[in-house]
Protein backbone atom coordinates (compact mmCIF):
# COMPACT_ATOMS: atom_id res chain seq x y z
CA UNK A 1 0.00 0.00 0.00
CA UNK A 2 1.47 2.96 -0.89
CA UNK A 3 2.45 5.97 1.80
CA UNK A 4 0.19 8.76 1.90
CA UNK A 5 1.31 12.10 0.18
CA UNK A 6 0.91 14.84 3.15
CA UNK A 7 2.37 13.32 6.38
CA UNK A 8 1.84 16.59 7.81
CA UNK A 9 -0.13 16.56 11.57
CA UNK A 10 1.15 12.72 11.88
CA UNK A 11 3.99 13.31 14.13
CA UNK A 12 1.54 15.63 16.19
CA UNK A 13 0.84 12.18 18.14
CA UNK A 14 4.21 11.26 18.89
CA UNK A 15 5.17 14.46 20.04
CA UNK A 16 2.33 14.47 22.35
CA UNK A 17 3.53 13.80 26.22
CA UNK A 18 0.25 12.59 27.25
CA UNK A 19 -2.92 11.53 24.87
CA UNK A 20 -6.33 12.45 27.20
CA UNK A 21 -8.63 9.46 27.44
CA UNK A 22 -12.46 10.61 26.16
CA UNK A 23 -14.74 10.05 29.48
CA UNK A 24 -17.08 7.44 29.29
CA UNK A 25 -15.63 6.03 26.11
CA UNK A 26 -13.37 2.92 28.15
CA UNK A 27 -10.26 1.30 25.83
CA UNK A 28 -8.76 -2.16 27.41
CA UNK A 29 -4.87 -2.98 27.84
CA UNK A 30 -4.39 -6.71 25.82
CA UNK A 31 -4.91 -8.63 28.36
CA UNK A 32 -8.13 -6.83 29.80
CA UNK A 33 -9.78 -7.41 26.17
CA UNK A 34 -9.03 -11.34 26.41
CA UNK A 35 -11.04 -11.31 30.38
CA UNK A 36 -14.09 -9.80 28.08
CA UNK A 37 -13.73 -11.43 25.05
CA UNK A 38 -13.33 -14.65 27.51
CA UNK A 39 -16.74 -12.96 28.92
CA UNK A 40 -17.77 -12.66 25.82
CA UNK A 41 -17.55 -16.38 24.69
CA UNK A 42 -18.83 -18.18 28.03
CA UNK A 43 -22.12 -15.45 28.22
CA UNK A 44 -22.78 -16.96 24.03
CA UNK A 45 -22.53 -20.29 25.70
CA UNK A 46 -25.12 -19.91 28.20
CA UNK A 47 -27.02 -18.40 26.08
CA UNK A 48 -26.99 -21.24 23.05
CA UNK A 49 -27.76 -23.39 26.24
CA UNK A 50 -31.13 -22.44 26.77
CA UNK A 51 -31.88 -21.92 22.74
CA UNK A 52 -31.23 -18.53 22.29
CA UNK A 53 -29.91 -17.96 18.49
CA UNK A 54 -27.46 -14.97 17.60
CA UNK A 55 -28.58 -11.79 15.97
CA UNK A 56 -26.49 -8.65 14.96
CA UNK A 57 -28.71 -5.34 14.15
CA UNK A 58 -27.29 -2.05 12.58
CA UNK A 59 -25.86 0.75 14.64
CA UNK A 60 -28.42 3.16 13.98
CA UNK A 61 -32.19 3.80 14.18
CA UNK A 62 -34.46 6.39 12.96
CA UNK A 63 -34.56 9.13 15.16
CA UNK A 64 -38.65 8.85 15.52
CA UNK A 65 -38.40 5.34 16.88
CA UNK A 66 -35.88 6.27 19.32
CA UNK A 67 -37.36 9.39 20.89
CA UNK A 68 -40.85 7.38 21.59
CA UNK A 69 -39.36 4.96 23.73
CA UNK A 70 -39.24 6.90 26.94
CA UNK A 71 -37.38 8.98 28.53
CA UNK A 72 -34.37 8.82 26.04
CA UNK A 73 -34.11 12.37 24.37
CA UNK A 74 -31.36 13.68 25.94
CA UNK A 75 -29.32 10.16 25.86
CA UNK A 76 -29.29 9.88 21.92
CA UNK A 77 -26.24 10.35 19.71
CA UNK A 78 -27.21 12.13 16.70
CA UNK A 79 -25.41 10.41 13.33
CA UNK A 80 -24.45 13.51 10.99
CA UNK A 81 -21.91 13.75 8.12
CA UNK A 82 -19.41 16.60 8.71
CA UNK A 83 -20.30 18.24 5.31
CA UNK A 84 -23.70 16.51 5.79
CA UNK A 85 -26.24 18.75 3.29
CA UNK A 86 -29.05 20.41 5.83
CA UNK A 87 -31.89 17.87 6.17
CA UNK A 88 -29.87 15.32 4.46
CA UNK A 89 -30.85 11.60 4.77
CA UNK A 90 -28.69 11.30 7.83
CA UNK A 91 -30.64 13.78 9.89
CA UNK A 92 -32.76 11.44 11.49
CA UNK A 93 -30.84 8.90 12.60
CA UNK A 94 -29.51 8.48 15.80
CA UNK A 95 -27.07 5.58 17.30
CA UNK A 96 -29.34 3.04 19.25
CA UNK A 97 -28.94 3.21 23.11
CA UNK A 98 -30.25 0.31 23.49
CA UNK A 99 -30.90 -3.06 21.71
CA UNK A 100 -34.53 -3.70 22.81
CA UNK A 101 -35.95 -1.21 20.20
CA UNK A 102 -33.62 -2.00 17.32
CA UNK A 103 -35.17 -5.74 18.08
CA UNK A 104 -38.59 -4.50 17.61
CA UNK A 105 -37.79 -3.01 14.39
CA UNK A 106 -35.77 -6.28 13.43
CA UNK A 107 -39.10 -8.60 14.23
CA UNK A 108 -41.16 -6.33 12.69
CA UNK A 109 -39.18 -6.53 9.34
CA UNK A 110 -38.45 -9.76 9.45
CA UNK A 111 -41.36 -11.45 10.84
CA UNK A 112 -42.71 -13.67 7.36
CA UNK A 113 -39.28 -15.25 8.10
CA UNK A 114 -38.84 -15.98 12.19
CA UNK A 115 -39.97 -18.51 13.85
CA UNK A 116 -41.60 -17.88 17.53
CA UNK A 117 -41.66 -17.64 19.96
CA UNK A 118 -38.67 -16.40 18.82
CA UNK A 119 -35.65 -16.74 21.18
CA UNK A 120 -32.45 -14.34 20.46
CA UNK A 121 -29.21 -13.21 21.84
CA UNK A 122 -27.32 -10.13 20.92
CA UNK A 123 -23.78 -9.18 22.49
CA UNK A 124 -23.13 -5.32 20.42
CA UNK A 125 -22.09 -1.84 21.60
CA UNK A 126 -24.49 0.88 22.47
CA UNK A 127 -23.92 4.72 22.69
CA UNK A 128 -25.65 7.07 25.62
CA UNK A 129 -25.28 10.37 25.96
CA UNK A 130 -25.32 10.14 29.61
CA UNK A 131 -22.76 11.82 32.62
CA UNK A 132 -20.03 9.21 32.65
CA UNK A 133 -19.81 7.64 36.22
CA UNK A 134 -18.73 4.60 37.97
CA UNK A 135 -21.00 1.93 36.44
CA UNK A 136 -22.58 4.10 33.73
CA UNK A 137 -20.66 4.43 30.56
CA UNK A 138 -21.13 6.14 26.92
CA UNK A 139 -19.88 3.50 25.00
CA UNK A 140 -20.43 0.31 26.08
CA UNK A 141 -21.32 -3.50 25.10
CA UNK A 142 -24.76 -5.06 26.34
CA UNK A 143 -25.34 -8.75 26.21
CA UNK A 144 -28.98 -9.42 25.42
CA UNK A 145 -31.65 -12.31 25.39
CA UNK A 146 -35.55 -12.02 24.47
CA UNK A 147 -38.26 -14.24 23.53
CA UNK A 148 -40.75 -12.61 21.01
CA UNK A 149 -44.20 -14.31 21.00
CA UNK A 150 -46.96 -14.09 17.90
CA UNK A 151 -50.36 -13.36 19.35
CA UNK A 152 -49.29 -14.71 23.40
CA UNK A 153 -46.29 -15.24 24.99
CA UNK A 154 -46.89 -17.69 27.98
CA UNK A 155 -46.02 -16.24 31.56
CA UNK A 156 -43.71 -19.23 32.07
CA UNK A 157 -41.06 -17.44 29.74
CA UNK A 158 -40.81 -14.22 32.74
CA UNK A 159 -39.50 -17.14 34.79
CA UNK A 160 -37.03 -18.49 32.68
CA UNK A 161 -35.24 -15.09 32.43
CA UNK A 162 -34.12 -15.29 35.84
CA UNK A 163 -32.87 -18.93 36.02
CA UNK A 164 -30.77 -18.37 32.51
CA UNK A 165 -29.52 -15.31 34.46
CA UNK A 166 -28.40 -17.43 37.75
CA UNK A 167 -26.80 -20.17 35.49
CA UNK A 168 -25.12 -17.67 33.37
CA UNK A 169 -24.12 -15.40 36.40
CA UNK A 170 -22.98 -18.42 38.80
CA UNK A 171 -20.76 -19.63 35.74
CA UNK A 172 -18.80 -15.97 35.43
CA UNK A 173 -16.05 -15.02 38.35
CA UNK A 174 -18.06 -12.76 39.91
CA UNK A 175 -19.47 -11.69 42.76
CA UNK A 176 -23.35 -13.29 43.71
CA UNK A 177 -25.67 -12.14 41.83
CA UNK A 178 -28.75 -11.31 43.53
CA UNK A 179 -31.82 -10.93 41.07
CA UNK A 180 -34.89 -8.61 42.34
CA UNK A 181 -38.34 -9.05 40.50
CA UNK A 182 -41.15 -6.85 40.76
CA UNK A 183 -44.12 -6.29 38.14
CA UNK A 184 -45.87 -2.96 36.34
CA UNK A 185 -49.20 -4.54 36.66
CA UNK A 186 -48.98 -4.90 40.24
CA UNK A 187 -47.84 -0.68 40.75
CA UNK A 188 -49.76 0.80 38.06
CA UNK A 189 -53.15 -1.24 40.00
CA UNK A 190 -52.06 -0.21 43.07
CA UNK A 191 -51.93 3.40 41.91
CA UNK A 192 -54.93 3.34 40.21
CA UNK A 193 -56.74 1.78 43.05
CA UNK A 194 -55.41 5.04 45.00
CA UNK A 195 -56.87 7.48 42.20
CA UNK A 196 -53.52 8.51 40.76
CA UNK A 197 -53.32 9.28 37.10
CA UNK A 198 -49.73 9.89 36.49
CA UNK A 199 -48.81 6.72 36.61
CA UNK A 200 -45.50 7.37 34.61
CA UNK A 201 -44.30 10.32 37.05
CA UNK A 202 -44.87 7.87 39.90
CA UNK A 203 -42.90 5.19 38.73
CA UNK A 204 -39.93 7.17 37.89
CA UNK A 205 -39.75 8.75 41.56
CA UNK A 206 -40.39 5.21 43.40
CA UNK A 207 -37.73 3.32 41.23
CA UNK A 208 -35.01 5.54 42.59
CA UNK A 209 -35.75 4.80 46.33
CA UNK A 210 -32.72 2.35 46.65
CA UNK A 211 -30.42 6.32 45.60
CA UNK A 212 -32.44 8.93 47.26
CA UNK A 213 -34.29 7.06 50.22
CA UNK A 214 -37.97 6.49 51.61
CA UNK A 215 -38.19 10.47 52.75
CA UNK A 216 -37.09 11.79 49.73
CA UNK A 217 -39.42 9.79 47.15
CA UNK A 218 -42.59 10.78 50.15
CA UNK A 219 -40.90 14.35 49.26
CA UNK A 220 -41.16 14.37 45.81
CA UNK A 221 -44.16 12.13 45.25
CA UNK A 222 -45.80 15.63 47.46
CA UNK A 223 -44.20 18.63 46.14
CA UNK A 224 -43.89 17.18 42.53
CA UNK A 225 -47.06 14.86 41.37
CA UNK A 226 -49.08 16.90 44.40
CA UNK A 227 -50.11 13.23 46.33
CA UNK A 228 -51.70 13.99 49.76
CA UNK A 229 -49.12 12.77 52.35
CA UNK A 230 -51.12 9.18 53.31
CA UNK A 231 -51.70 8.52 49.40
CA UNK A 232 -47.90 9.20 48.84
CA UNK A 233 -46.63 7.21 52.33
CA UNK A 234 -48.56 4.56 50.76
CA UNK A 235 -46.84 4.43 47.73
CA UNK A 236 -43.78 4.36 49.80
CA UNK A 237 -44.92 1.48 51.71
CA UNK A 238 -45.76 -0.49 48.26
CA UNK A 239 -42.07 0.53 47.21
CA UNK A 240 -40.86 -0.94 50.61
CA UNK A 241 -42.39 -4.49 50.63
CA UNK A 242 -39.61 -7.25 50.02
CA UNK A 243 -39.93 -11.09 49.87
CA UNK A 244 -37.65 -14.11 49.01
CA UNK A 245 -41.00 -15.66 48.20
CA UNK A 246 -44.52 -15.40 47.09
CA UNK A 247 -45.00 -13.82 50.95
CA UNK A 248 -45.49 -9.99 49.57
CA UNK A 249 -49.33 -10.79 48.72
CA UNK A 250 -50.40 -10.50 52.15
CA UNK A 251 -48.27 -7.17 52.65
CA UNK A 252 -49.72 -5.41 49.70
CA UNK A 253 -53.18 -6.52 50.92
CA UNK A 254 -52.57 -5.45 54.09
CA UNK A 255 -52.44 -1.94 52.60
CA UNK A 256 -56.35 -1.92 51.68
CA UNK A 257 -55.81 -1.21 48.39
CA UNK A 258 -57.82 -3.27 45.43
CA UNK A 259 -57.87 -2.85 41.82
CA UNK A 260 -58.17 -5.75 39.07
CA UNK A 261 -54.88 -4.40 37.35
CA UNK A 262 -53.38 -4.80 40.79
CA UNK A 263 -54.57 -8.42 41.35
CA UNK A 264 -53.51 -9.44 37.76
CA UNK A 265 -50.06 -8.06 39.01
CA UNK A 266 -49.85 -10.16 42.14
CA UNK A 267 -50.62 -13.16 40.73
CA UNK A 268 -48.33 -12.89 37.73
CA UNK A 269 -45.65 -12.41 40.52
CA UNK A 270 -46.85 -15.10 42.52
CA UNK A 271 -46.49 -17.45 39.51
CA UNK A 272 -43.21 -16.43 38.83
CA UNK A 273 -41.67 -16.06 42.51
CA UNK A 274 -42.88 -20.08 42.93
CA UNK A 275 -41.48 -21.15 39.59
CA UNK A 276 -37.97 -19.70 40.89
CA UNK A 277 -38.25 -21.67 44.80
CA UNK A 278 -35.53 -24.09 43.20
CA UNK A 279 -32.37 -21.67 42.97
CA UNK A 280 -30.40 -21.05 46.22
CA UNK A 281 -31.88 -18.83 49.25
CA UNK A 282 -31.01 -14.57 48.64
CA UNK A 283 -30.89 -15.80 44.75
CA UNK A 284 -34.14 -13.76 44.13
CA UNK A 285 -36.20 -11.11 45.87
CA UNK A 286 -39.95 -9.73 44.99
CA UNK A 287 -38.87 -5.85 45.56
CA UNK A 288 -41.56 -4.06 45.17
CA UNK A 289 -39.98 -0.91 44.47
CA UNK A 290 -38.05 -1.83 41.01
CA UNK A 291 -40.06 0.33 38.12
CA UNK A 292 -37.58 0.09 35.21
CA UNK A 293 -37.02 3.75 33.78
CA UNK A 294 -38.41 2.87 30.41
CA UNK A 295 -42.18 3.01 29.55
CA UNK A 296 -42.26 0.11 27.13
CA UNK A 297 -42.56 -2.97 30.43
CA UNK A 298 -45.85 -3.89 30.75
CA UNK A 299 -45.75 -6.88 33.50
CA UNK A 300 -42.70 -8.82 35.17
CA UNK A 301 -39.12 -6.36 35.60
CA UNK A 302 -36.23 -7.91 37.27
CA UNK A 303 -32.96 -5.44 37.93
CA UNK A 304 -30.13 -8.12 39.12
CA UNK A 305 -27.33 -6.64 41.94
CA UNK A 306 -23.86 -8.06 42.49
CA UNK A 307 -22.99 -8.59 45.99
CA UNK A 308 -20.70 -6.40 47.73
CA UNK A 309 -20.61 -4.09 44.61
CA UNK A 310 -24.03 -2.67 45.19
CA UNK A 311 -22.72 0.65 44.64
CA UNK A 312 -21.99 -0.22 40.38
CA UNK A 313 -26.23 -0.29 40.58
CA UNK A 314 -27.93 -2.87 38.05
CA UNK A 315 -25.87 -4.91 36.37
CA UNK A 316 -28.26 -6.41 34.27
CA UNK A 317 -31.62 -5.89 34.02
CA UNK A 318 -34.79 -6.07 31.52
CA UNK A 319 -38.76 -6.99 31.66
CA UNK A 320 -41.88 -7.43 29.88
CA UNK A 321 -43.39 -5.68 27.40
CA UNK A 322 -46.47 -6.42 25.27
CA UNK A 323 -46.47 -3.67 22.79
CA UNK A 324 -43.42 -2.78 22.02
CA UNK A 325 -43.08 -4.55 19.15
CA UNK A 326 -45.72 -3.58 16.17
CA UNK A 327 -46.16 -5.64 12.93
CA UNK A 328 -49.31 -5.91 10.82
CA UNK A 329 -52.26 -8.37 11.91
CA UNK A 330 -50.34 -9.86 14.73
CA UNK A 331 -49.58 -8.44 18.21
CA UNK A 332 -45.86 -9.48 19.42
CA UNK A 333 -45.06 -9.79 23.35
CA UNK A 334 -41.63 -9.89 24.33
CA UNK A 335 -39.66 -10.58 27.42
CA UNK A 336 -36.12 -9.76 27.92
CA UNK A 337 -33.17 -9.18 29.67
CA UNK A 338 -30.00 -7.38 29.12
CA UNK A 339 -26.69 -7.32 30.42
CA UNK A 340 -24.18 -4.40 31.02
CA UNK A 341 -20.62 -6.56 30.37
CA UNK A 342 -18.72 -3.00 30.32
CA UNK A 343 -20.87 -2.23 33.95
CA UNK A 344 -19.43 -5.18 35.75
CA UNK A 345 -15.90 -5.45 33.84
CA UNK A 346 -14.68 -1.65 33.86
CA UNK A 347 -15.11 -1.41 37.38
CA UNK A 348 -13.12 -4.26 38.48
CA UNK A 349 -10.50 -3.54 36.05
CA UNK A 350 -9.67 0.03 37.10
CA UNK A 351 -9.83 -1.06 40.79
CA UNK A 352 -7.42 -4.08 40.41
CA UNK A 353 -10.27 -6.68 41.29
CA UNK A 354 -9.88 -8.48 38.15
CA UNK A 355 -6.44 -9.66 36.23
CA UNK A 356 -5.25 -12.32 34.03
CA UNK A 357 -1.09 -13.10 34.02
CA UNK A 358 -1.66 -13.65 30.19
CA UNK A 359 -1.01 -10.25 28.00
CA UNK A 360 -1.04 -12.28 24.66
CA UNK A 361 -2.89 -15.45 23.34
CA UNK A 362 1.08 -17.29 22.92
CA UNK A 363 0.87 -20.42 24.65
CA UNK A 364 4.86 -21.03 23.28
CA UNK A 365 7.50 -18.67 22.32
CA UNK A 366 10.01 -20.58 19.62
CA UNK A 367 13.42 -19.07 20.58
CA UNK A 368 15.28 -18.28 17.88
CA UNK A 369 18.96 -19.52 17.76
CA UNK A 370 20.31 -17.27 15.13
CA UNK A 371 19.60 -15.39 11.99
CA UNK A 372 20.44 -18.25 9.79
CA UNK A 373 18.08 -20.79 11.82
CA UNK A 374 14.49 -18.47 11.67
CA UNK A 375 13.26 -20.92 9.03
CA UNK A 376 13.85 -23.68 11.38
CA UNK A 377 11.81 -21.76 14.48
CA UNK A 378 9.44 -20.41 12.14
CA UNK A 379 8.79 -24.02 11.05
CA UNK A 380 7.91 -25.19 14.93
CA UNK A 381 5.86 -22.39 14.97
CA UNK A 382 3.90 -23.80 12.04
CA UNK A 383 3.56 -26.85 13.03
CA UNK A 384 2.10 -26.19 16.44
CA UNK A 385 -0.38 -23.55 14.93
CA UNK A 386 -1.52 -26.09 12.59
CA UNK A 387 -2.47 -28.20 15.63
CA UNK A 388 -4.17 -25.46 17.18
CA UNK A 389 -1.48 -24.11 19.49
CA UNK A 390 -0.50 -20.44 19.56
CA UNK A 391 2.97 -19.59 18.75
CA UNK A 392 5.62 -17.02 17.97
CA UNK A 393 8.78 -16.71 17.34
CA UNK A 394 11.06 -14.50 19.25
CA UNK A 395 12.03 -11.43 16.81
CA UNK A 396 16.37 -10.80 17.36
CA UNK A 397 18.62 -13.59 17.42
CA UNK A 398 19.49 -12.35 21.63
CA UNK A 399 20.31 -14.35 24.69
CA UNK A 400 18.21 -17.05 25.88
CA UNK A 401 18.05 -14.90 29.13
CA UNK A 402 16.08 -11.86 27.17
CA UNK A 403 14.25 -14.34 25.24
CA UNK A 404 12.64 -16.05 28.60
CA UNK A 405 12.17 -12.74 30.43
CA UNK A 406 9.82 -11.34 27.62
CA UNK A 407 8.01 -14.59 27.75
CA UNK A 408 8.05 -13.89 31.76
CA UNK A 409 6.65 -10.32 30.88
CA UNK A 410 3.95 -11.27 28.33
CA UNK A 411 3.26 -14.10 30.31
CA UNK A 412 3.75 -16.69 27.74
CA UNK A 413 4.27 -20.23 29.67
CA UNK A 414 5.89 -21.87 27.75
CA UNK A 415 9.68 -21.34 25.80
CA UNK A 416 10.26 -23.70 23.21
CA UNK A 417 14.49 -24.10 22.16
CA UNK A 418 15.01 -25.70 19.10
CA UNK A 419 17.41 -28.28 18.17
CA UNK A 420 20.99 -27.27 16.72
CA UNK A 421 22.69 -28.83 14.08
CA UNK A 422 24.40 -31.74 16.04
CA UNK A 423 21.25 -32.43 18.24
CA UNK A 424 18.26 -32.30 16.70
CA UNK A 425 16.07 -33.34 19.97
CA UNK A 426 14.14 -30.03 21.00
CA UNK A 427 13.51 -29.18 24.46
CA UNK A 428 10.59 -27.25 26.02
CA UNK A 429 10.51 -25.13 29.38
CA UNK A 430 7.86 -24.36 31.87
CA UNK A 431 9.09 -20.59 32.87
CA UNK A 432 7.00 -20.77 35.63
CA UNK A 433 8.29 -23.97 37.49
CA UNK A 434 11.65 -23.79 35.52
CA UNK A 435 11.05 -27.24 34.82
CA UNK A 436 12.36 -28.40 31.06
CA UNK A 437 11.61 -31.52 28.98
CA UNK A 438 12.47 -33.07 25.43
CA UNK A 439 9.24 -32.44 22.76
CA UNK A 440 8.58 -32.66 20.06
CA UNK A 441 6.31 -30.07 18.29
CA UNK A 442 4.25 -32.70 15.97
CA UNK A 443 3.27 -34.28 19.50
CA UNK A 444 3.87 -31.94 22.43
CA UNK A 445 0.14 -30.80 23.88
CA UNK A 446 -0.18 -28.39 26.84
CA UNK A 447 -3.08 -28.20 29.19
CA UNK A 448 -6.23 -27.16 28.56
CA UNK A 449 -5.75 -24.21 31.20
CA UNK A 450 -2.62 -23.13 29.45
CA UNK A 451 -4.09 -23.51 25.94
CA UNK A 452 -6.38 -20.82 26.70
CA UNK A 453 -5.33 -17.02 27.12
CA UNK A 454 -7.94 -16.64 29.76
CA UNK A 455 -9.12 -19.55 32.03
CA UNK A 456 -12.45 -17.81 34.29
CA UNK A 457 -11.72 -20.52 36.58
CA UNK A 458 -8.44 -18.25 37.52
CA UNK A 459 -9.44 -14.55 36.69
CA UNK A 460 -11.40 -14.24 40.10
CA UNK A 461 -12.74 -11.06 41.01
CA UNK A 462 -10.75 -10.02 44.32
CA UNK A 463 -11.86 -8.23 47.25
CA UNK A 464 -11.91 -4.52 47.54
CA UNK A 465 -9.73 -2.67 49.61
CA UNK A 466 -10.36 0.01 51.53
CA UNK A 467 -8.33 2.75 49.79
CA UNK A 468 -10.42 1.81 46.60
Amino acid sequence: MRAPDDLSGYGEWSEMKKIGAISGFPEWLPAQRMVEQAYIRRIQEQFELFGFAPIETRAVEPLNQLLKKGETDKEIYVLRRLQADEGGEDSNLGLHFDLTVPLARYVAQNQGHLHFPFKRYQIQKVWRGERPQEGRYREFYQADIDVIGQGDLPLHFDAEMPLLLHSLMSSLPIPKLTLLVNNRKLMEGFYRGLGIDDISSVLRIVDKLAKIGGDEVRSQLMETIGLTEDVAQKCLSLAQIKSPGTGFEDDVRALGVTHPLLDEGISELSFVMSMLDRLPEGSVIADLSVARGLDYYTGTVYEGLLEGHESLGSVCSGGRYDNLVQGGRHAYPGIGVSIGLTRILAPFFSKGLISTPRHTPTCVLVALNSAETRQQSMDIAETLRARGIPAEVYHAPQKFGKQIRYAERKGIPFVWFPGNQEDEIDQIRDIRSGEQEEAHCSQWEPSIQDLSPVSLTEAVVGEESEGN
